[in-house]
């Protein structure tokens, strides 16, 4: 199937050389012919059609998500555009005077972007946001203690909706959702807007202007400067025309959000025999502390520390158990 479709595509007979995946069953392959590149994106179990939708809305609006070269949704396969290899994680890791100018640059996309409607997508409500956090406790903290907490999840749940509905309850843009360094190429031969390549968009929802900058400051992946951090949310507040402080509160109950589900998350990949995401634990854990100290979260943090463990080394262990033997 793969070899007829590039084939049709034109693209038979180029070398192919396997791209690091995600956490995600998808698979990519970047295609070298006489020169030219192209990235075959393979996921069977996935909706490859809203991924080319998607991109097509995002490079309609000038923004740089791969062009479609070529598709064929039943069979799970795309050709995009290869935009390189300058993700912002590796150029600011080599050199971390770059991250402020590259944080700001992403943070102008971001603007441009919520300056225009979004599509047809699910809204990521209060209620919807609340209720992915169930894996923090379905996941981690049963497999963390062995011991399910059905009361504690529901309170916490609610809990987690009541402050959403208070400070974070729009749903007006398009949330990427995976908007981090690891998934954004710089792109210096394009202008404005369009110098940040995007990718990893195709879980997008329709929700809160703060939730993607959540994502890009809290990165679990790598430590942001507190300095870039506060630059990027004066540069947003003030290109919005928003009020600072009610920004800063909606950043801290999505990132709440945000931190909660992916510790079950990670937990959940390491029961499906992933366990690295376990050593991002910590910076997670981390996050979601500093969320848990704004006012707006007090019930919430109340709830949650007598029954989510911090992954110490003893949790951790627990969880590596979890993983299937090879």
């Amino acid at each position: 199937m793969t070899l007829a479709f590039l084939t049709a595509a034109g693209w038979d007979g180029a070398r192919a050389t396997p791209l690091a995946g995600d956490a995600s069953t998808r698979r990519y392959t970047r295609l070298d012919r006489d020169g030219a590149q192209a990235i075959l994106m393979q996921d069977t179990g996935g909706d490859v059609a809203l991924f080319a939708r998607l991109a097509r809305h995002l490079t309609g609006l000038g923004l740089s998500a791969p062009l479609i070269l070529a598709e064929d949704a039943p069979g799970g396969l795309l050709l995009i555009e290869d935009l390189g290899d300058g993700l912002f994680a590796r150029l600011t890791a080599a050199d971390p005077a770059r991250e402020a100018p590259l944080y700001l640059a992403a943070t102008d996309t971001l603007l441009d972007l919520h300056r225009h409607q979004p599509p047809a997508l699910d809204a990521a409500t209060p209620g919807r946001l609340a209720g992915m956090t169930d894996l923090s406790f379905d996941c981690y903290v049963t497999q963390a203690t062995g011991a399910p907490q059905p009361q504690a999840r529901d309170a916490c749940i609610d809990a987690l909706q009541a402050a959403l509905a208070a400070h974070a309850p729009e749903t007006d843009v398009m949330i990427l959702r995976d908007f981090h360094a690891e998934n954004l190429i710089w792109l210096p031969d394009r202008s404005g807007a369009a110098r940040t390549g995007l990718l990893d968009f195709q879980d997008a929802l329709q929700g809160h202007c703060a939730y993607d900058l959540a994502s890009l400051l809290t990165d679990v992946r790598r430590d942001v400067s507190p300095e870039t951090a506060d630059l990027a949310i004066r540069h947003y507040v003030s290109g919005a025309g928003l009020p600072d402080a009610a920004f800063r509160t909606a950043l801290a109950v999505l990132g709440a959000q945000r931190n909660l589900r992916i510790l079950g998350v990670f937990a959940r990949l390491a029961a499906q025999g992933k366990p690295r995401y376990l050593n991002l634990m910590y910076r997670v854990w981390r996050h979601l502390e500093a969320d848990l100290s704004h006012p707006a979260l007090s019930r919430l943090a109340a709830l949650l520390r007598p029954v989510l463990p911090p992954p110490d080394p003893a949790i951790l262990a627990r969880l590596r158990l979890s993983c299937p033997t090879p």
